[in-house]
C-alpha cells in the first residue's frame, strides 16, 4: 500500500510539473484567450453564447454579470473547487476555491473568449500567479497540482463552449 501511495505521489508530481497554464506575455497574468472564426452575424453568435451559458452553468443568471446584446458582450464570474487525494487514494473536494472571469465578445463572423482574473478565494485577494512563484512564502508543491487542475478545468470549459457555439444541424425529415 505504501508503494502505491508513493507511486501516486510521484505520478502526480510529474503531472503537476507539466502544468502549462496560459500566461499573457504582456501582463504575465494567467489568461486564456482565443478568437474563433465562425459563420454568423453578431446577434446569432451572441445568442448561441447565451444558450451555451444557460446549459453549462447551474445558475446562469448569477454567473453572468453583464449581458449586452447591442455590443455582443457577455461577462461572467464563476468559481470551482480544487480536488485533493487522501492517503487512501480517494479524490476529495478541497476547501480551496478558484474564481475566474470570462468575457465573450461576438462580432460578425467571429467571437472571442477571455478567461482571466484567476484568484484563490480567501480573506484577501490571492492571485493565482503567486502559485507560479516558487519563492513566494505561501508556495507549496501542491500549487503545481492546483495549477494543473485549473488548466484542465478551463480547457474543458473551452471545449464545451466551442461545441455549444457550433450551429445546430437541422435535419430535414421528409418521408
Amino acid at each position: 500500500m505504501k508503494k502505491l501511495f508513493v507511486l501516486s505521489i510521484v505520478l502526480l508530481s510529474v503531472l503537476a510539473a507539466n502544468a502549462q497554464v496560459s500566461l499573457d506575455p504582456d501582463t504575465k497574468k494567467i489568461t486564456y484567450r482565443e478568437v474563433v472564426t465562425m459563420e454568423g452575424i453578431k446577434d446569432t453568435l451572441y445568442n448561441r453564447a447565451i444558450t451555451w451559458i444557460n446549459s453549462f452553468y447551474k445558475n446562469p443568471q448569477s454567473v453572468t454579470t453583464l449581458r449586452d446584446p447591442e455590443n455582443g458582450v457577455i461577462l461572467c464570474a464563476h468559481r470551482f473547487a480544487m480536488k485533493e487525494t487522501d492517503a487512501d487514494g480517494n479524490v476529495l473536494t478541497s476547501n480551496i476555491i478558484v474564481e475566474y472571469k470570462l468575457k465573450i465578445e461576438a462580432k460578425e463572423g467571429r467571437y472571442r473568449f477571455t478567461f482571466d482574473e484567476f484568484r484563490k478565494k480567501d480573506l484577501s485577494m490571492f492571485p493565482l500567479e503567486r502559485w507560479l512563484d516558487k519563492a513566494d512564502p505561501q508556495y507549496t508543491p501542491k500549487c503545481d497540482e492546483y495549477l494543473n487542475q485549473v488548466d484542465t478545468q478551463i480547457k474543458e470549459i473551452i471545449a464545451s463552449m466551442k461545441k455549444g457555439m457550433e450551429p445546430k444541424v437541422l435535419r430535414n425529415d421528409e418521408w
